[in-house]
């Protein structure tokens, strides 16, 4: 089961969306409206929280190689040269 954030859908102008959580399967259909008003609403996509469940801290392993102009991490912004 996971833990979904929904947000109701303003009707007027000037109404504030409001956010709740509901625990769902991951094969149920998102909501439509919400469980309690009826109010309609849409899922909102939240950033991860990492892994869960780790118990021990384990270093992470240096890099391979540094980064530098050219490597994956810049190619989409090219930085010009001097």
């Amino acid at each position: 089961m996971a833990t979904y954030v929904y947000e109701t859908i303003p009707r007027a102008a000037g109404d504030t969306p409001r956010r709740f959580e509901v625990v769902q399967s991951m094969k149920d259909a998102p909501l439509q409206a919400h469980p309690e008003t009826g109010e309609p609403v849409k899922r909102v996509i939240t950033g991860g929280y990492g892994l869960m469940g780790v118990t021990e801290r384990t270093p992470m392993a240096a890099p391979t190689a540094p980064c530098a102009p050219g490597c994956a991490c810049h190619a989409g912004s090219r930085i010009p040269s001097p």
